[in-house]
């Protein structure tokens, strides 16, 4: 659902909201019905509470969250996606390439207040799975995201732990991949290093095996 206004978007403000809450109810009800669930971009902090009482499983961004909206989505169990490396991809080359002055303006509005949100979201234990909002920026230069999580709270293994098990239970894929045991997909990386030392290791990829099959390095988008 896309429950509040948009950076990257004319004519529309991140906190102002374009789905009522009733609207997201019946919407995550439809989900229901089909066995499925309903997630939310939202930046707003009325629409993130809104699309949390709705019954969302995930809500993302969560730009402008704030502590009722954090407490909301501990008591309920919903998931946080914040990408909080994307806001200086933004900045740096928006403002390179010249990109609409709004989108500039609302990315530095909604960028520092989100970190800190991320901060107390860890702090007080909400589930939060990694996803960086990659397409805004090249896809290949996710990994980037993983430094920021943990300058921003997130001990090393939490933010491993964000991309790989806690965002497999996000998705319901928890019987197929996030982590490596028999009859799981065999969806794996070797890195050359620690990355619980230094996370940053995690932004080059030596061998990426998908189905248990090698990767060859050059099909890597980005690396």
């Amino acid at each position: 659902m896309m429950g509040t206004g948009s950076v990257l978007a004319e004519g529309t403000e991140p906190g102002q909201m374009e789905m009522t809450e009733e609207e997201m109810r019946v919407v995550v009800q439809q989900a229901k019905v089909h066995k499925s669930y309903a997630t939310v971009h939202a930046h707003g902090a009325e629409g993130i509470k809104a699309a949390i009482r709705a019954g969302v499983r995930s809500v993302e961004h969560a730009s402008l969250l704030d502590d009722e909206g954090i407490k909301l989505a501990k008591d309920n169990g919903t998931y946080l996606v914040m990408d909080i490396y994307n806001g200086d991809y933004i900045d740096e080359v928006g403002r390179k390439e010249n990109w609409p002055e709004s989108y500039l303006r609302k990315n530095t509005e909604t960028t520092d207040v989100q970190r800190q949100a991320f901060r107390k979201a860890v702090k007080a234990g909400v589930k939060i799975a990694y996803g960086t909002d990659a397409g805004v920026y090249p896809i290949g230069t996710n990994a980037k995201q993983f430094a920021y999580m943990v300058k921003y709270g997130m001990t090393p293994m939490q933010a491993i732990q964000s991309a790989t098990v806690v965002a497999a239970d996000l998705l319901n894929w928890q019987q197929d991949v996030g982590a490596v045991s028999a009859g799981r997909y065999a969806d794996m990386i070797a890195v050359d290093g620690d990355p619980i030392a230094d996370i940053s290791i995690l932004e080059t990829l030596p061998v990426v095996m998908k189905g248990g099959v090698i990767v060859p390095p050059d099909v890597l988008p980005g690396l």
